[in-house]
């Protein structure tokens, strides 16, 4: 007798149960809720790791001439003895508004392209890498703007009142591309970024899952926040070195700026020496 399984069935045919254990195997959602849940999900990552990215910032600038680098524990140090601990989240507006739409297309994108390019093979790695590729490739377009200006407004001595400041300022006495400036190598970064984030996450899910079948469903949280870490964590270690690079692009005339004056008043004494 042929096999009349009901996944084989269109999910408006199925039984509520059955409908139930499809949707769980392939999320089970529209555009516009990838879209939605995406965007949830891209805020308040960057929230919660705002802190952290803003030292990540102060040093991937850079430091005056003739200093050495600065460290976590200085930078750290130096924003919560000028500026306070809200120094920390200077720029949290900035992240905001790009934050959202970009993560909306991010995610919406992905699934998108899983779906497309795995048919007939879920879980092809290949498939898997290329749609974080062209999610990433259509987020940046959307996020590298307000990017450039949260991390000018996440700078030491940054001359910049708030976001609106800062966006009429750089367009009256940059223009507009300088908001782009880093997108290739954004793209360049985070492209290796979210394939290998994609490929060892699906894997390391689908990994934990077999471990433990039985009770896949009751650990769905748990599966997906260890294989996220674990795909996190490797794809950062690839791409650090590009990170410091778009930092560099983003900041490049005010971190100039800055080392001039330094250099300006520092004269003085290495004259008087």
């Amino acid at each position: 007798m042929a096999d009349a399984s009901p996944k084989f069935r269109p999910p408006d045919l199925l039984p509520p149960a059955a409908a139930g254990e499809l949707s769980v195997s392939h999320d089970g959602l529209d555009f516009w809720q990838f879209m939605v849940a995406g965007s949830i999900a891209g805020v308040v990552e960057h929230t919660a790791m705002f802190p952290v990215d803003t030292l990540k910032t102060r040093m991937q600038a850079g430091s005056p001439p003739c200093q050495p680098p600065v460290g976590l524990r200085q930078a750290l140090r130096s924003i919560l003895r000028v500026e306070g601990p809200l120094g920390l989240y200077r720029g949290l507006g900035a992240m905001g508004l790009g934050a959202g739409p970009a993560h909306a297309v991010y995610f919406s994108v992905y699934e998108i392209s899983k779906e497309l390019l795995s048919q007939g093979n879920p879980n092809n790695p290949v498939a898997h890498a290329s749609s974080g590729v062209l999610a990433t490739v259509a987020s940046d377009a959307v996020f590298t703007p307000m990017d450039t200006v949260k991390q000018r407004l996440q700078l030491k001595s940054s001359p910049y009142k708030g976001v609106a400041d800062c966006v009429g300022r750089v367009l009256r006495e940059e223009g507009i591309r300088a908001f782009f400036a880093s997108y290739r190598t954004t793209v360049v970064m985070n492209a290796p970024y979210t394939a290998v984030h994609f490929a060892t996450y699906e894997a390391a899910k689908r990994g934990l899952m077999e471990f433990s079948p039985d009770s896949a469903n009751d650990e769905r949280l748990v599966v997906h926040a260890t294989a996220g870490a674990a795909a996190g964590a490797l794809a950062a270690a690839v791409t650090t070195p590009l990170d410091v690079v778009k930092t560099q692009l983003q900041c490049q005339i005010f971190v100039s700026v800055i080392k001039l004056l330094n250099i300006v008043r520092s004269l003085p004494m290495m004259l008087s020496s």
